[in-house]
């Protein structure tokens, strides 16, 4: 019996959920690719020697594979907690039928264990379909000759398979430990209220503006400046940036809307201040959100470019014998950049679906005072690219100088490509967050209870 409920509930809210389950099945695909990545190579027309090579190379693959399977622990970690969030009244309800944690805790188990096969296959499956594209950018980045071919490795399935079930079931841990310790009260309570803004004021604002201008002229200038330096500490860098840009979103949470207001014909037009409520509501969260995904996408931006880039200088440099030892690390670049884009626009996603889910009263309320369907539908993708554009645009601006940083490394490697390489990483940038905003609005709407 719990087991059908568990599947029933899985088909009733695939819908609902399809974020959630296309962020899994990317994050299964991608995992499977990457292990499978030297399976492309051996099944082009490589020399024997070659074939050694990169035999070789699956081993250091492998060892890179660790931390893209922890960052995708963190993020079905993070995705697990906003399924909890969403559906913590129905936990509720389950307890006020007379199921005990026990029971409540199986079906929650047996559901992300349903929803962790069906995106695993979907995710392999997408990843053999993708094969000749995947192979393509392992040939080009370890330089031998590509011709389209269709792959499937069950070594590497059958480990993407075991260590996508670990992930699962970590996560599935996670949630079971976090529905089994909320009272009834609680997951019967009603949604959160509004955030209230801190350090809102004048001279906060002043202060805030200040430590924004002075930490990212501190990363951009040694970013220009040093980039030795830079390289060295790009860890620390990092952290540097984030601060600075969670600032700067704080300032421009504040200034906005008090612009916006400071023009009344404007902002009373439509449903502008419901709109402008909504994302001040989850401001004080929100900051940290974004600007943490700022810098995921700035950073998986410039190790896309930079793998590619560095790919292209070991074959055109002194190292061209030993360029197969080396590829490795230029190709966990690439995957490890794209890891990054997927991670921080699934973030985005799922944050804008929490945010909707808490404010379905406010919906509602809408729906009985007559408020037409598209003009809410309208806020809602409002709201949704603010969320994704504001970061993305903040990101393109941390790129600007990490860019500028990868195009003197590019002459120094005497690399080729590197204004294509640019241009192709921010069009697919635009393209993953595009797909996943689109999904948002959708997942979004279907939730609404107008």
């Amino acid at each position: 019996m719990l087991f059908r409920l568990a599947w029933g509930n899985v088909r009733r809210s695939a819908r609902d959920f399809s974020v959630y389950f296309m962020t899994l099945a990317f994050a299964a695909c991608l995992l499977y690719s990457f292990l499978a990545s030297t399976d492309y190579l051996l099944a082009l027309d490589l020399t024997a020697e070659q074939r050694m090579y990169y035999a070789k190379s699956s081993e250091v693959l492998t060892a890179f594979a660790v931390f893209i399977v922890v960052i995708f622990a963190f993020l079905v970690g993070y995705a697990n907690v906003f399924l909890v969030r969403r559906r913590k009244r129905e936990f509720g309800l389950y307890a006020l039928l007379g199921m005990g944690p026990a029971r409540v805790s199986v079906v929650l188990a047996a559901e992300s264990g349903m929803v962790g096969v069906a995106s695993l296959a979907c995710g392999i499956a997408l990843g053999c379909v993708l094969s000749p594209l995947f192979g393509l950018v392992a040939a080009f980045v370890f330089g031998v000759p590509w011709r389209p071919v269709f792959t499937f490795s069950p070594a590497s399935a059958a480990a993407s398979a075991v260590a996508f079930a670990a992930i699962t079931a970590v996560a599935a841990i996670r949630a079971v430990r976090s529905v089994a310790r909320r009272p009834l009260v609680e997951l019967m309570a009603s949604p959160r209220a509004p955030e209230v803004q801190r350090l809102a004021g004048r001279g906060a604002l002043a202060t805030q503006s200040l430590l924004t201008l002075v930490l990212l002229a501190a990363v951009w200038g040694v970013c220009l400046l040093a980039p030795g330096y830079f390289i060295v500490f790009i860890i620390p860098c990092g952290f540097v940036a984030l601060g600075g840009t969670y600032f700067a979103f704080r300032v421009l949470a504040a200034r906005i809307p008090a612009r916006l207001r400071a023009k009344p014909a404007r902002y009373f037009r439509g449903l502008v201040p419901f709109t402008v409520r909504q994302v001040e509501a989850r401001i004080e969260s929100g900051c940290a959100a974004l600007a943490a995904t700022c810098v995921l996408l700035a950073a998986g931006m410039c190790m896309i470019v930079a793998g590619l880039v560095f790919s292209v200088g070991l074959r055109a440099g002194d190292l061209l014998q030993d360029a197969w030892a080396l590829a490795p690390l230029a190709y966990a670049c690439v995957f490890y950049g794209a890891t990054f884009l997927v991670a921080a626009a699934a973030v985005l996603a799922l944050q804008q679906l929490s945010q909707a889910s808490d404010a379905q009263a406010a919906y509602r309320a809408l729906g009985r005072l007559g408020v037409d369907r598209c003009d809410i539908y309208g806020s809602i993708r409002a709201q949704v690219a603010a969320s994704f554009i504001t970061p993305a645009a903040m990101a393109c601006l941390h790129c600007v100088f990490g860019f500028a940083l990868i195009g003197v490394l590019s002459i120094m490697f005497a690399s080729e490509g590197f204004l294509v390489f640019a241009g192709a990483t921010v069009a697919l940038t635009v393209a993953v967050l595009a797909a996943y905003g689109a999904a948002t609005c959708k997942a979004s709407e279907r939730t609404l209870p107008v």
